[in-house]
């Protein structure tokens, strides 16, 4: 079976209230929704899954499509069980990578590991394997299309490039920046190459800057830093970009040629743009699948700062400065808010704890006590009418909905900023998971293994989000994807 498999998981709640209903407190809001009717027959599988790099924009700015890895490579399971698992351990893997990566004892000291010939050491967020979403990129000039892994919390953009003296198989062939007309190796002792964390030790006046990114895992890439020309579809091509041209890799990146960071920090691709791009970028995620569609991805204030959008402030965590936090304040299940400690989700001045947004993470991670309060609720609201049925990897909360051709469960609603503040209440589609083809479903929520919550790709699926770093600000809807 194709990785198709994969798309029902999101797409098999699809319902006309499938959009997300935002409201706020502070507003002469209507009730909030209480109840979402799903109809189970009512989704498509059945979409173009060969969508262009990127849509083409009258002003020129950058915009990329953002595929699932299961659409980019045509992934295949045994069962759509099987799929599951799979995204279940790369789940599990990646979560684990983020709890000891922003834990407070692992923040300050976290450190990868070097080579002796590598001076500038460079930390992001990517476990290995965890790639969820991907980019089309050209590189260099004239262009060579790559997939890159599009990463919210990795600032160092990087491809394999040749000569390779150890590479990882990709999908597509091998940068070869000898080939490029626009590729100038990165001096060290230069600024761009001070700005890489753990400056630019380890090499010589007259000698080209050298990297390393190194996870959690043990993967990493090592290579030199230089300034290329990136392509994005039909826009304007974006010259003199920082990119890691990486000669020895290792890791299992689902084929991609490199990484495409989006992080808070300076090495990012939104750092670099600058005021070309108003340090604002907007993703809408699609659904998962080999026939799944396109989301997008779209750089600069003008176009990426939709009217309409409800907006809560981003936190920075001054031990993990590339990762984007939000003020969660509370969780609210069929309309009620629940009774949870008021510093549940909040972020520590050690670094611990907090609510990171996250595209590499699938389920949404919350604290122990507060994920039994939304699974009670959940389990509550639903009621005894719909049999229960066995729990599956992480997923705890399953039902068998087999004999059914629709059924009715509670909102799900993220509180940020107080009890008077802004609500967004998920879509249907994002709180439940079909575990196979015979009607099994679990809720899409996980407990963490620390204080630290992650806001995954499931919830934020479908939603378009906006990302305005310079400003501090994170905008949910209005319109959807």
């Amino acid at each position: 079976m194709h990785g198709d498999t994969i798309t029902t998981l999101l797409l098999v709640v699809a319902f006309v209230c499938l959009t997300a209903v935002v409201s706020s407190g502070v507003s002469a809001s209507p009730s909030p929704l209480r109840f979402h009717y799903i109809y189970l027959r009512n989704f498509t599988t059945a979409v173009d899954s060969s969508p262009p790099s990127s849509s083409p924009r009258r002003d020129g700015r950058p915009t990329l499509a953002l595929l699932h890895r299961d659409a980019v490579f045509g992934t295949t399971y045994p069962s759509k069980r099987h799929a599951v698992v799979a995204l279940a351990a790369r789940d599990g893997a990646r979560a684990e990578y983020l709890q000891q990566r922003l834990s407070p004892s692992s923040s300050s000291t976290y450190q990868p590991t070097m080579t002796t010939e590598v001076g500038s050491k460079v930390v992001s967020g990517i476990s290995e394997g965890s790639g969820e979403y991907f980019a089309r990129v050209g590189v260099g000039s004239p262009p060579t299309e790559q997939y890159l892994v599009v990463d919210s919390g990795s600032d160092v953009i990087w491809v394999q490039c040749l000569p390779c003296t150890q590479c990882y198989a990709q999908a597509d062939p091998l940068f070869d920046p000898a080939a490029s007309t626009s590729f100038a190796a990165v001096p060290c002792g230069s600024g761009v190459c001070r700005t890489l964390p753990g400056g630019s030790s380890g090499c010589g006046a007259g000698e080209p800057c050298r990297y390393e990114v190194s996870y959690g895992d043990g993967s990493y890439t090592e290579g030199v830093l230089a300034m290329e020309t990136l392509t994005f579809g039909d826009s304007t091509p974006v010259q003199e970009v920082a990119i890691g041209c990486g000669h020895r890799n290792r890791g299992l990146f689902v084929a991609a040629a490199g990484l495409l960071g989006l992080g808070w920090g300076p090495m990012s691709l939104v750092g670099q743009l600058g005021g070309a791009a108003g340090g604002a970028f907007s993703y809408c995620l699609a659904s998962r699948g080999a026939d799944a569609g396109a989301g997008s991805l779209v750089f600069g204030r003008s176009d990426a700062m939709p009217v309409g959008a409800v907006w809560v402030p981003l936190l920075r965590n001054a031990q993990a400065p590339s990762f984007y936090y939000v003020g969660l304040t509370g969780l609210g299940v069929g309309g009620e808010r629940l009774p949870l400690q008021s510093n549940l989700f909040d972020l520590g001045e050690d670094g611990g704890g907090g609510v990171v947004m996250d595209t590499g993470t699938a389920v949404t991670r919350l604290p122990p006590d507060a994920y039994a309060a939304l699974r009670d609720a959940f389990t509550d609201a639903v009621g005894g009418g719909l049999p229960r049925a066995p729990g599956v990897s992480l997923f705890d909360t399953c039902y068998d909905l087999s004999g059914y051709a629709s059924v009715r469960v509670p909102t799900v609603a993220l509180y940020f900023g107080g009890d008077e503040g802004t609500a967004l209440t998920l879509p249907a589609k994002n709180l439940l998971v079909a575990m196979d083809d015979h009607g099994m479903y679990c809720l899409a929520f996980a407990a963490s293994a620390s204080g630290l919550s992650i806001l995954g790709n499931i919830q934020q699926q479908g939603i378009q989000i906006t990302v305005d770093s310079a400003t501090g600000y994170v905008g949910f809807g209005p319109t959807t994807c």
